[in-house]
């Protein structure tokens, strides 16, 4: 029988990321686990002058990462706990991709439920897809999301 104990929700905070949640909370209903929530600051790099080098944005300030840990704090106290489900936030710093499919690993996620926009054409081009590079390099298997369409704005 599969078993979804650990059970990791990336969000940016967005409308989309947060359709995601649900799916999570009523998972680990059923299966007894618990909801991770994740947030990646992401840290831009720039070109330098040197090919194949960038330069890196020092760390955010504290009170930043302070002001995002309160946010996912209080979306998983609204949307997990005070529905029954265990939950834990974690707030990393880095590329989205590289930073869920690290949390993936380090949690040893049984599931990842993650929202997708739903982009197609040039909007998918110019946007990227985070949740399709998860798709294709989770540790674990991944239930996407797709956004409703006022959720996409």
């Amino acid at each position: 029988m599969l078993e979804f104990k650990t059970i990791l929700v990336p969000t940016d905070f967005s409308a989309a990321s947060r359709q995601a949640i649900p799916y999570a909370r009523e998972l680990a209903r059923v299966h007894g686990g618990e909801v991770v929530l994740v947030h990646v600051i992401e840290v831009p790099h720039y070109p330098t002058l040197f090919e194949g080098t960038a330069m890196v944005v020092p760390p955010l300030d504290a009170s930043l990462r302070k002001e995002l840990q309160r946010q996912l704090d209080e979306l998983a106290q609204t949307e997990l706990i005070a529905h029954g489900v265990r939950a834990r936030v974690v707030v990393r710093d880095g590329a989205p991709r590289h930073e869920l499919l690290a949390c993936a690993r380090e949690e040893a996620a049984d599931l990842l439920v993650i929202a997708t926009h739903g982009y197609t054409g040039l909007r998918h081009v110019f946007l990227g897809s985070t949740t399709e590079q998860v798709v294709r390099e989770a540790p674990c298997p991944v239930l996407t999301v797709r956004a409703k369409p006022e959720a996409k704005a």
